[in-house]
């Protein structure tokens, strides 16, 4: 039995259990802030794939009490939301709702935050941002079928980090990059050491490491780096310690 009748991407990595379910019988999740897109991919979803049952929710908390009620086969999960980092709802919505299958939604594509969305094997990623409703079609036909979907820049931005010999995700160590988030964000050494429980030559330790393992030369340029590369969007505590 044919689940979907999209098109889908047959080029995309390792697959996943499969879930044969028919398209009558989907239940799916949106969990978004914003209002606009939220009721856009409700209609997307209700239009296109005529699912038994559409929930949603405006916060993570929400969210997971609505997943753990109606057991969706598939979530759509924003990854900034007003009570929380999404991809820290990943255990709790893996323990309410196992079989679901889950979509990241964000407008970002930065390093940093394709980094951690494919370190978290999450089922799918699209960026909401720029990516049209085809694409969004795309990655929910992929992701029923049981394979891994990465829209198009995601891609792109995580072949860059594989082809980088210097990438942060190589070279810094998560005690570091937890380091590199407060100094991006503009704080002494002193905050830093308070934020992270440290002392504060500990942390003038950690940032001269960064510092020598980037080949960078002043503080201005550090907090740069932090900034494009998606360092100082993270909430506090979003990263492990190695």
């Amino acid at each position: 039995m044919t689940m979907f009748q999209w098109k889908s991407l047959k080029h995309l990595q390792q697959p996943t259990t499969v879930i044969c379910i028919h398209p009558d019988a989907v239940k799916i999740i949106i969990i978004e802030d914003q209002t606009i897109v939220r009721d856009l991919l409700a209609w997307a979803c209700q239009s296109t794939l005529k699912p038994q049952e559409i929930g949603q929710a405006s916060d993570g908390a929400t969210g997971v009490m609505r997943c753990s009620e109606i057991k969706p086969d598939l979530v759509f999960l924003d990854l900034e939301l007003p009570d929380g980092d999404g991809l820290e709802l990943l255990p709790e919505l893996r323990r309410v709702a196992p079989r679901a299958k889950i979509i990241a939604l964000s407008a970002h594509t930065d390093e940093v935050t394709v980094h951690r969305v494919l370190q978290s094997n999450i089922e799918g990623f699209v960026d909401k941002k720029t990516h049209p409703m085809e694409i969004l079609k795309e990655a929910v036909a992929t992701v029923m079928e049981g394979r891994r979907y990465r829209s198009p820049v995601v891609r792109e931005v995580w072949q860059r980090l594989l082809d980088e010999p210097a990438a942060f995700n190589k070279i810094l160590s998560d005690r570091e990059q937890e380091t590199l988030v407060l100094v991006g964000r503009g704080y002494t050494n002193s905050e830093i050491a308070q934020q992270l429980g440290l002392r504060v030559i500990t942390v003038q330790n950690y940032r001269c490491n960064i510092m020598t393992k980037l080949g960078i030369h002043s503080t201005s340029h550090l907090i740069r780096y932090a900034t494009e590369k998606g360092f100082t969007r993270l909430r506090s505590g979003t990263l492990g310690e190695k």
